[in-house]
């Protein structure tokens, strides 16, 4: 018990960095745009912008690759997901027509899918990568 724990230990920052990253950069990128814009034919578009969404995907990369870098597959696509999840419940939890919950559950599926991606990407890509210098 005490050698899984010790075991445990050093993985729990895999999944709490990328589980804390996610809503603090989703409030950064998503958080303070709440408006809708009215165009001239009279459809709303928004609140988010393009450039926000990617803006918020790229700055994911970072502790994504962080934890998945250092083999921590599971840690980098459960913390990410986790903490977007929980962040988009929370932003869109006062839409009254409950539909909030939908957009939550996509969010979860494609963060959990995309995350997948990029982890194992990574992951390999570290595994399998230029040997370092002095080492044949």
């Amino acid at each position: 018990m005490r050698q899984r724990l010790l075991t445990l230990v050093p993985r729990l920052p895999a999944a709490f960095v990328p589980a804390l990253a996610a809503p603090v950069l989703w409030a950064a990128w998503l958080g303070w745009d709440q408006r809708r814009d009215l165009q001239p034919d009279g459809t709303t578009t928004g609140p988010y912008e393009p450039w926000q969404v990617i803006g918020l995907v790229l700055t994911l990369l970072v502790p994504v690759y962080w934890a998945a870098s250092r083999r921590h597959v599971a840690g980098a696509v459960l913390g990410t997901t986790g903490g977007l999840t929980a962040a988009a419940y929370w932003d869109w939890s006062d839409d009254g027509s409950g539909l909030f919950v939908v957009g939550a559950g996509m969010v979860t599926v494609g963060s959990l899918i995309a995350t997948t991606a990029v982890s194992a990407v990574i992951a390999s890509a570290k595994r399998h990568g230029p040997a370092a210098p002095g080492h044949a």
